[in-house]
């Protein structure tokens, strides 16, 4: 007969030490894992103040830019008060030249983010930060063109002189050459336009981009048909985009404008008397629709505005 197997359980000051020793690891994983639950959350809020950050260094880079390149001081103060409406945290920003002249913003935003759960690790609070930066371009091409020309060496386009302080007149009649007057066929089709699409591309722009480069001219004196002068009418005290010019070749239904741009043209008024005509106004310079340049061309106050960091 085998021997009985007594087992002793531990009593005393043996099961006191055990259940001590319990309620120590018991603690310390509770601990554990409270930090590191604390540490996901902590972290997540760290990352949602990051993006805040990218946000707004993004939205002051494209506010900076607005005013770019004609005014790099403006373009700084609109990024420093776009970013101190926004969480502020402005570092630093920085005016360069890629295209044109003074053309892109960047914008670094620094802040502090707070800790909650794992202030109890000695961690109060953590930087966040994001750099960003916005240029101003020449449009290669441009949406909602008017068909009105403009050339390169007007008095108040060349010198780049924008706004109400600076009226003056563009020249529908006749530019230079036998039959081609100041009006564009932006569909470039020879022979012309009648005056209800030249009415309409007036009042609504032209619907597609146009790219930079040869058009033939919209002969005859149409800007005196009553739909064109309907349609200036209705855009008194507005901005329209004209293409600019350098080179007026051939004559009549063949004469082409060589476009190497766009100016805006804040019209005021207009006259047309039988084969002569203006337009009144003053240039500006303005953000429009378009795509942006990506060679150097000349610039006549239209730009695209865009992120490129």
């Amino acid at each position: 007969m085998s021997p009985l197997r007594h087992h002793t359980l531990a009593s005393g000051p043996a099961l006191r030490r055990e259940n001590g020793q319990a309620v120590v690891f018991s603690l310390l994983f509770l601990t554990v894992i409270l930090g590191v639950a604390g540490l996901v959350i902590d972290v997540g809020s760290w990352l949602h103040s990051d993006r805040q950050a990218q946000a707004t260094a993004d939205a002051a880079a494209l506010a900076g830019a607005q005013a770019l390149p004609d005014d790099p001081a403006q373009g700084t103060a609109l990024a420093s008060t776009y970013a101190s409406k926004n969480g502020g945290g402005l570092n630093k920003t920085a005016i360069t030249t890629k295209l044109l002249p003074n053309d892109t913003i960047q914008v670094t935003i620094k802040r502090q983010a707070p800790s909650f759960f794992t202030k109890i690790l000695g961690i109060s609070s953590v930087q966040v930060g994001a750099v960003a930066a916005a240029r101003a371009s020449t449009l290669a091409q441009a949406k909602y063109v008017a068909p009105i020309v403009v050339k390169n060496t007007h008095p108040k386009l060349s010198c780049l002189c924008f706004g109400p302080a600076n009226t003056t007149t563009i020249p529908l009649d006749k530019q230079g050459a036998p039959g081609a007057f100041g009006l564009l066929n932006l569909d470039n089709q020879k022979g012309g336009s009648g005056p209800p699409v030249l009415a309409d591309w007036i009042l609504n722009g032209y619907q597609d981009f146009l790219p930079l480069g040869d058009y033939y001219s919209d002969p005859g004196a149409k800007f005196n048909s009553s739909q064109v002068d309907s349609a200036l009418t209705a855009r008194i005290g507005t901005v329209l985009l004209f293409p600019v010019f350098d080179t007026l070749n051939g004559d009549g239904a063949n004469a082409q404008y060589h476009i190497i741009g766009w100016a805006g043209f804040h019209l005021t008024g207009f006259s047309a008397q039988g084969n002569d005509g203006t337009v009144s106004g003053y240039f500006s310079s303005v953000v429009w629709t378009g795509i942006a340049a990506t060679t150097t061309q000349p610039f006549f106050g239209i730009k695209g505005v865009s992120l490129v960091e």
